[in-house]
């Protein structure tokens, strides 16, 4: 069977608070709450025809992720490309470059640069955008442009029970 001419582009699960943070920001982890999402976000992309797993090396990249290599066997990719702070142009370059299915995860700058730049060369947005933590853009293409995209929103959590 032929894969979906599909890329997922996930940004990162929630991560602890920058400001509280004293290590290098390259290796802030998700938080219990992105835990939480990025084990929902895999076991919807699960369901997909995922081919590959590509990260920008920041940990809660990484950790966004892992439940899904967890759940495909597939290992998560690190490539700088989806660095924070970098610049866009690059990525454009990785999309044409992965392989129909592949799941790309990166931050909260670089995904609305991507998007807008898709949008300027002709992508169709079929949903209003949506930059959330733990959001995920399908992305289709026909052959080397991406012709369309649209996003789902960050999954709901279970709210905490307040029963004591």
């Amino acid at each position: 069977m032929e894969r979906a001419a599909v890329i997922y582009f996930v940004r990162h699960a929630k991560a602890g608070e920058r400001r509280l943070w004293e290590g290098d920001d390259v290796d802030r982890p998700l938080s219990k709450t992105g835990w939480k999402q990025s084990t929902a976000v895999a076991r919807r992309l699960a369901k997909k025809d995922v081919a590959a797993l590509y990260a920008s090396p920041y940990i809660r990249c990484m950790q966004t992720l892992e439940p899904l290599g967890d759940l495909t066997g597939l290992k998560v990719q690190a490539d700088r490309r989806l660095f924070e702070g970098e610049p866009f142009e690059p990525v454009l370059d990785l999309l044409n470059e992965v392989e129909d299915g592949a799941v790309l995860c990166s931050h909260g700058d670089i995904i609305p640069a991507v998007i807008t730049a898709l949008v300027r060369r002709g992508m169709e947005v079929e949903t209003p955008p949506d930059w959330s933590k733990a959001s995920v853009w399908v992305l289709r293409r026909k052959g080397s442009r991406i012709t369309k995209g649209k996003v789902w929103p960050a999954p709901k959590l279970a709210a905490k029970s307040t029963k004591k």
